[in-house]
């Protein structure tokens, strides 16, 4: 359990009167194990989650008098993975602007020197629940049509960075009471490539699309897969394909969705086809039978006349295991059960600057990752970057 119970930690000032002055300007308070050394500027503290990348705390932020969220990442210097991870999330972070994807409001470190530096904290907009929670309550239309509507905008934002997520899950979608929604994260990696063979290691594939699993191309609809998954995970109240591993998660794929045409396998590297053409054949259910009408809520009487036939159409358009036949996001946004929402402005919202794919492919040590995230942090928090050490390394590029 996160323990709730904080207290305030003096420090020690045995540094020269400019160094004082800015430790002045940080306070820390210690939630369960973990220390959060935040500005003065940010009171109320009061956990909200812990989590594999680091610890969240609501706060409220006494210039803005804004409601905020910040993330202290789990050791971001643990190794290249990490670090590169971490590195990759802030650009991104800086890159994206668009109401549908969350907002990095300012970032910061305690520490004011490279040599010193260890942690990073990150500002963001409150949310108050993730896609998790909400997925246990009972949605009617609206709401669901909605909700999917404002994925698929975010995820076309990205999508005209030339970010294709990969890896949309409800953990990492966050939702407010009034029914607002914002993708959290920034997927896999270009390079964070898998082979379908690949020991199994720990994370939540349950919304990875078949081509992802298999190892083959994708492109932007492989995102479409994964809101489908989460579309009948709304309407059946569990997961659809909670897979213990690659190959377990495409069996249960087939078992449901039926076994794909030979055109597809053919499409297959030699190994993975091999393993996928000696399964069993499944011949599959009809998505009346997967989805009956007593999983729905009862058609919309209001305006929208959203209704469950509406609803099921989309999922059979969503969940095609052949990306070649899959619906795209553009045609999602179109179809009758989410264009109700159609606004221009937030379909087509301007693009973000491209995203330099290069930082996916560049390769650094932990330092020198670690150099090129505390230059971020200090170009972001000008207000106390001025600390920072005068004799600055020169910018790794």
């Amino acid at each position: 359990m996160l323990g709730t119970q904080s207290r305030f930690v003096q420090r020690p000032q045995n540094k020269p009167d400019t160094m004082t002055e800015l430790a002045d300007m940080f306070y820390t308070l210690v939630f369960g194990d973990t220390e959060f050394s935040v500005p003065r500027r940010y009171v109320d503290l009061v956990p909200k989650g812990l989590g594999a990348q680091g610890m969240v705390v609501a706060a409220m932020d006494t210039i803005t008098q804004q409601s905020v969220a910040i993330k202290k990442l789990s050791r971001p210097f643990q190794n290249v993975t990490h670090a590169k991870r971490a590195y990759r999330e802030f650009k991104l972070m800086k890159l994206v602007n668009h109401k549908n994807i969350i907002g990095l409001l300012n970032a910061f470190t305690p520490q004011r020197t490279l040599d010193d530096f260890q942690d990073v904290y990150l500002v963001m907009e409150l949310m108050d629940a993730n896609l998790c929670q909400v997925i246990q309550m009972d949605l009617d239309h609206e709401r669901m049509s909605y909700l999917l509507y404002q994925m698929l905008c975010g995820i076309k934002h990205l999508h005209s960075a030339g970010i294709i997520h990969r890896d949309l899950k409800p953990s990492n979608i966050v939702v407010k009471s009034d029914c607002t929604l914002k993708i959290l994260d920034f997927g896999l990696a270009r390079t964070a490539g898998t082979t379908f063979m690949m020991t199994p290691y720990v994370v939540t594939r349950y919304y990875r699309a078949p081509e992802v699993i298999l190892g083959m191309g994708y492109k932007e609809n492989v995102d479409i897969w994964s809101v489908g998954c989460i579309m009948g995970e709304m309407i059946r109240g569990g997961v659809l394909f909670p897979g213990t591993d690659h190959i377990d998660q495409w069996n249960k794929i087939i078992e449901q969705l039926g076994t794909p045409s030979q055109e597809f396998m053919r499409r297959l590297q030699p190994t993975v086809r091999n393993y996928v053409e000696n399964r069993p054949r499944y011949p599959g259910y009809s998505f009346d039978r997967l989805f009956p009408d007593v999983l729905f809520p009862s058609d919309s009487s209001e305006h929208n006349k959203l209704k469950a036939s509406q609803a099921r159409d989309l999922l059979s358009r969503m969940l095609v295991i052949d990306p070649e036949k899959r619906i795209s996001v553009d045609d999602a946004l179109l179809h009758p059960y989410i264009n109700v929402w159609y606004d221009e402005s937030e379909v087509n919202a301007p693009a973000p600057g491209p995203w330099d794919h290069s930082v996916d492919e560049r390769e650094h040590t932990v330092d020198q990752w670690k150099e090129l995230i505390y230059q971020e942090v200090m170009e972001y928090d000008p207000t106390t970057a001025a600390a920072a050490s005068a004799n600055e390394p020169q910018p790794i590029r």
